[in-house]
């Protein structure tokens, strides 16, 4: 069995999903029910998020089947009756999955997503969900920044080789897109996404040959229309010094040295000193590309020390999001036959209902106030809905959105998106206030459950 196919989309279910799923087909339990994904508070610094991974959801849940091969494996475990094998092997997802479009900005306490289906459907989907969800929000979120930072200035994905697995690896390179990376040096990314995909050279390169020059010129023959250079393997100046004379042998033959690439050092020192020696060469459109444990906040250091850098390439942690590695994202069960239901358990108590987001704008067409309303309650006057149905009975409602449209969309939510909350060390919270009809449910299922629930003794 090869490594692709040992993962079966099918069992990224944890088991407990698997024991309720028994006891509910046991008790004839086949209601509809909604659960409702959402992120209960933001990681420090934070004040947004951005939605990433819904197209890959939709994908996952609507073409979902349990194989042959996989359903011998749970039989196999002795912890699953005949019953509910039999169930799985004709398993299809007949709901509904009203999410967040990708790509637009929204804040705690909101629903990313809902899904509607049969009980067991919908708590079968728990963690797959989650786990897609989590990751790309997450990174596309830790990207935003870096792009927010760098102030206009380039920025490339460099992650890969330090992202928790392969697969984690291809969905930052498509988040950090989707926030406005300008390119991965992921290929397999740039296949699966049309992402441009970037690359230079590693000290591997250089100091394989007898001289750093002789590196350099062979790079520059092997690519003449898109030289960059990595000129701190051994001195950073004396490298610089080296690059100019490549260029000046490239200028002969009607090329140009695209850029520079810094890895270590004091970077605001040595990118100023190399802006220094490619003017005064008569070269400044020569380009510094630097890389090494950068972030938002080594972006900002950086820049509000006068660093001159025209691009970064931002690696693992952007690609682990180092500061913020996780996210406090919950699928909670807010509907069950038609009845509202809730969690009370303290700090994680959660909003009933099949519900809407809808938002409200300012004369001038920024982000003004979020309201969490129940799906039923009628819209407010000029506020945007923003959960839109993706899967209906089961079935793609639209094709897939490309990564250029979502692309676009965040940029037009990032323009709306009030200055404050840019912010890399957000101390103001969007406000997100609560629908009367949702409000007045809420308070009368809590009444209802505490009554009933901790009246009996307790």
């Amino acid at each position: 069995m090869t490594l692709w196919e040992q993962y079966a989309p099918e069992l990224l279910i944890d088991l407990y999903e698997l024991t309720m799923a028994e006891s509910y087909l046991k008790e004839g339990m086949s209601g509809e029910a909604t659960f409702s994904l959402f992120v209960r508070d933001y990681p420090p610094r934070r004040s947004y998020f951005v939605a990433s991974g819904m197209e890959h959801v939709a994908e996952l849940i609507t073409g979902m089947r349990f194989s042959e091969a996989s359903l011998d494996y749970l039989a196999s475990t002795g912890k699953l009756t005949h019953d509910l094998i039999v169930f799985l092997r004709e398993f299809r997802f007949t709901g509904t999955l009203r999410a967040l479009p990708e790509g637009r900005i929204f804040f705690a306490q909101e629903p990313i997503l809902e899904v509607t289906a049969p009980i067991i459907q919908g708590q079968l989907l728990e963690t797959l969900i989650m786990n897609v969800i989590q990751l790309e929000t997450m990174i596309a979120g830790k990207a935003a920044r870096c792009v927010h930072a760098a102030q206009g200035r380039g920025l490339v994905d460099f992650s890969l080789r330090r992202t928790h697995g392969v697969d984690a690896g291809v969905k930052v390179a498509r988040a950090s897109y989707l926030a406005g990376f300008d390119g991965t040096s992921n290929v397999l990314a740039g296949k699966l996404y049309g992402i441009p995909i970037v690359g230079t050279m590693a000290h591997s390169y250089v100091t394989s040959f007898p001289s750093e020059m002789d590196s350099f010129l062979s790079f520059a023959r092997a690519f003449p229309d898109n030289t960059v250079l990595l000129i701190d393997t051994y001195d950073t100046l004396c490298g610089a010094r080296k690059a100019v004379e490549v260029a000046r042998r490239m200028a002969e033959q009607g090329k140009v040295l695209r850029a520079v690439r810094l890895d270590s050092g004091d970077l605001v020192e040595l990118s100023r000193e190399v802006r220094r020696i490619f003017v005064e060469a008569g070269l400044p459109e020569v380009k510094i590309l630097v890389s090494g444990s950068l972030d938002e906040y080594g972006i900002q250091k950086l820049l509000d020390d006068g660093a001159e850098i025209d691009m970064f390439a931002i690696g693992t942690r952007m690609g682990v999001s180092a500061d913020a590695p996780y996210l406090d994202i919950a699928y909670k069960l807010v509907e069950y036959g038609g009845r509202p239901v809730l969690k009370l358990s303290s700090g994680k108590k959660t909003w009933v209902g099949q519900k809407q987001i809808y938002r409200k704008y300012d004369s001038g067409g920024n982000m003004r106030e979020d309201l969490l309303c129940l799906l039923s309650e009628e819209q407010p006057e000029g506020a945007e809905p923003l959960l839109e149905a993706i899967v209906e009975n089961g079935e793609r409602r639209r094709a897939p959105e490309s990564l250029e449209a979502v692309r676009k969309r965040f940029a037009e939510e990032w323009a709306r998106l009030p200055s404050p909350y840019r912010a890399l060390d957000a101390t103001r919270k969007y406000p997100v206030g609560i629908g009367r009809g949702l409000q007045e449910l809420e308070d009368l299922v809590e009444e209802d459950r505490r009554n009933e629930e901790l009246g009996r003794g307790c």
